[in-house]
């Protein structure tokens, strides 16, 4: 809850996203969600989470900054079927001045249990010379808020894994 003395977001660790569905135009020829629409699921909590860090839609607008995905590796774990309601979970796992890398999870919001994950690396990027730059100084601050609670959470299963064929 927001201390109207301070309008610094309380975070809590890790973040969890409103409730979202599996759209009926989102689901394959094998009858369940197609893999490019977990990614739309995992990029709306997300908008969620940037609100709150200060870099969401006004962000764009007044600072002229957006930030821009670098790397993303998705586990796809369980298949989502049509309606399925859904939560995301969010766990920033380390900043600097101009990246952020964090872990998301995809949960059935009613049964729990877990259908994907998604690592990102995020860059800060100046919209108009379209190059990487420094987070303002109240987004760097909402940053270390948001590390510092989600340190006590444990690091998830699946972080820094490679795609790999090997024995």
């Amino acid at each position: 809850m927001l201390d109207r003395r301070d309008p610094k977001p309380a975070f809590f660790a890790p973040f969890v996203s409103s409730v979202m569905r599996v759209e009926p135009a989102w689901i394959d020829y094998n009858g369940h969600l197609n893999m490019a629409y977990y990614n739309v699921l995992f990029d709306r909590a997300v908008d969620e989470v940037y609100e709150l860090l200060g870099l969401g839609l006004g962000y764009v607008k007044d600072q002229k900054c957006s930030t821009f995905t670098a790397e993303v590796h998705v586990r796809y774990l369980r298949e989502l079927l049509v309606d399925a309601p859904v939560r995301v979970t969010f766990q920033l796992l380390g900043f600097d001045t101009k990246r952020m890398h964090y872990f998301e999870q995809l949960h059935h919001a009613e049964e729990g249990w877990l259908s994907a994950t998604s690592e990102n690396m995020a860059l800060n990027v100046d919209m108009v010379a379209k190059k990487t730059a420094p987070f303002p100084e109240g987004v760097m601050a909402r940053l270390a808020q948001m590390k510092a609670a989600h340190d006590s959470l444990p690091v998830p299963e699946g972080v820094g894994r490679c795609i790999s064929m090997s024995k």
